[in-house]
């Protein structure tokens, strides 16, 4: 029987995410496989995260791909982009709060890259005069990745129904950031 890889990683994040220090056995329990054949394609909890992480990235930067940042008006682009990292959203609610787990020059620079072009997009709502000025883009970047982790956590424990995710995650957070007209 063949082992889908990318469902192993999924049930992994999703049990990760709730607990950082789920056993190996509980995992293979999950992905439905023993633990020797979880061993096999990830020689260790190690091997396991790292393959979480490059799988994050990969399919963070598709999303962003697909929502096609630079179109359009910047809030227009951030509410795709929420849409499209839905999927992803267990995996980089994992990411994100383990982060310190992924240390290293390549993984480094994945993030890197990412954080390049949400940051590229708060900034330009910035500078359409649409987002608020006082709040960094490097912040609102940070805010973003919250959010979004926060948000896949609320629908695995059953508080935020998964059809209202996108629309809560995008009027908070737009909500926030939005520049006021008014003095």
């Amino acid at each position: 029987m063949a082992v889908d890889r990318e469902q192993v990683l999924r049930k992994a994040a999703a049990l990760l995410t709730r607990r950082a220090t789920t056993p190996m056995d509980d995992i293979a329990r999950a992905a439905g496989i023993s633990r020797a054949t979880l061993h096999r394609h990830f020689a260790g909890r190690d091997a396991l995260i790292r393959a979480l992480e490059e799988l994050g990235i990969a399919q963070f930067a598709q999303a962003m791909d697909a929502a096609a940042l630079d179109d359009g008006n910047a809030s227009d682009a951030l509410r795709r982009l929420i849409t499209e990292a839905e999927p992803v959203a267990a995996v980089l609610a994992f990411l994100f709060t383990e982060n310190q787990l992924f240390e290293g020059a390549e993984v480094n620079a994945g993030w890197a890259r990412l954080d390049a072009r949400i940051t590229a997009l708060f900034r330009r709502g910035q500078e359409e005069g649409d987002f608020r000025i006082d709040l960094s883009s490097a912040w609102l970047t940070e805010a973003f990745y919250g959010l979004i982790g926060a948000g896949s956590w609320a629908v695995q424990e059953g508080r935020v129904a998964r059809n209202d995710l996108n629309h809560s995650i995008a009027e908070l957070l737009l909500g926030g950031i939005r520049r006021s007209m008014e003095k």
